[in-house]
């Protein structure tokens, strides 16, 4: 007889709007929320008893509870929350995952008719993974994905392999441009609820901007590691980051067959690729740590 391997059951992509009010002053929170649940499931995939499994309808109860008995604050704060509950609560639950994305918004001001009026901020979306197994403990995730970078200079792009398959010219000053997805790992020291998730976030994302727009680039590989390596440095709580950063190609459009040169000593014309694109992929460690976040986390 076959026999069951791994296995995980939930809710995906419950969505939950927070309105906290403060008297005409409004706040709002907006996730999506994935729970994915591990246990003594063995017979309900064998015979089909559901007497070990907690309902996905209700995690997705508890995601809209919790939400408004404990409030939100921050993904990686909820998220230990909700992992905490469902590992706790039913004994035949013994790992929870709980992966959260978060999406802000810009108030538009409305001066003296209260602050309830807001705009989807566009500069990517926070993400967060949070997980907790009753013998291996927690381990939590923070990330980042959809922000979009573009150096207009300050790149080069030389020196690489040729084979018979070769076309692209070497370029000694280029526009670098990507769409940053990053994920780093945390070290954990409890209690968790305690930390200032946010503020950590916060100080992540601006080390890693700040590194691609001061890293002189020869590649965008070395782009990525001086990125990855400027978190580890400066956040003492992260031991692992992995970035995935598509290359979005801007080509020099040839306008030649128009008597125009387009050089950029004095600007250039581009044309910006849409696909296919290259895309840079790595994991950089703090010294002694080990690799944890899975090679695909970052490209699903």
């Amino acid at each position: 007889m076959p026999t069951l391997g791994q296995n995980q059951y939930g809710k995906a992509e419950t969505r939950v709007v927070r309105v906290t009010r403060d008297g005409a002053t409004h706040h709002l929170e907006d996730l999506k929320v994935s729970v994915a649940l591990s246990g003594d499931m063995d017979e309900v995939h064998y015979s089909g008893s559901n007497a070990a499994v907690l309902t996905t309808d209700a995690t997705k109860n508890t995601v809209f509870a919790f939400a408004k008995e404990h409030g939100i604050g921050s993904p990686e704060r909820f998220g230990i929350l909700l992992a905490r509950h469902f590992t706790e609560s039913q004994p035949t639950l013994t790992r929870a995952r709980i992966r959260l994305e978060s999406y802000a918004w810009e108030r538009v001001p409305t001066p003296g008719e209260g602050e309830h009026s807001f705009l989807r901020d566009g500069r990517g979306v926070r993400t967060a993974q949070v997980t907790h197994d009753t013998e291996d403990g927690w381990e939590v995730l923070s990330g980042l994905t959809g922000v979009t970078v573009l150096n207009t200079t300050h790149s080069e792009f030389h020196g690489f392999l040729r084979d018979r398959y070769t076309t692209l010219a070497e370029t000694r000053d280029r526009v670098l441009a990507t769409d940053v997805t990053a994920l780093w790992r945390h070290r954990w020291a409890g209690p968790a609820e305690d930390r200032d998730w946010n503020a950590s976030h916060a100080a992540a994302r601006r080390q890693l901007l700040d590194a691609f727009a001061r890293t002189y680039s020869y590649s965008l590989q070395q782009t990525l590691y001086g990125m990855g390596a400027r978190v580890i440095d400066h956040r003492p709580e992260i031991d692992e980051i992995r970035l995935s950063l598509p290359n979005k190609h801007h080509f020099l459009a040839d306008l030649t067959p128009f008597g125009m040169e387009n050089d950029t000593e004095d600007g250039a014309v581009y044309f910006a690729a849409d696909r296919p694109y290259g895309l840079i992929e790595a994991t950089v460690l703090r010294d002694g740590a080990t690799a944890r976040i899975p090679i695909d986390a970052t490209n699903l």
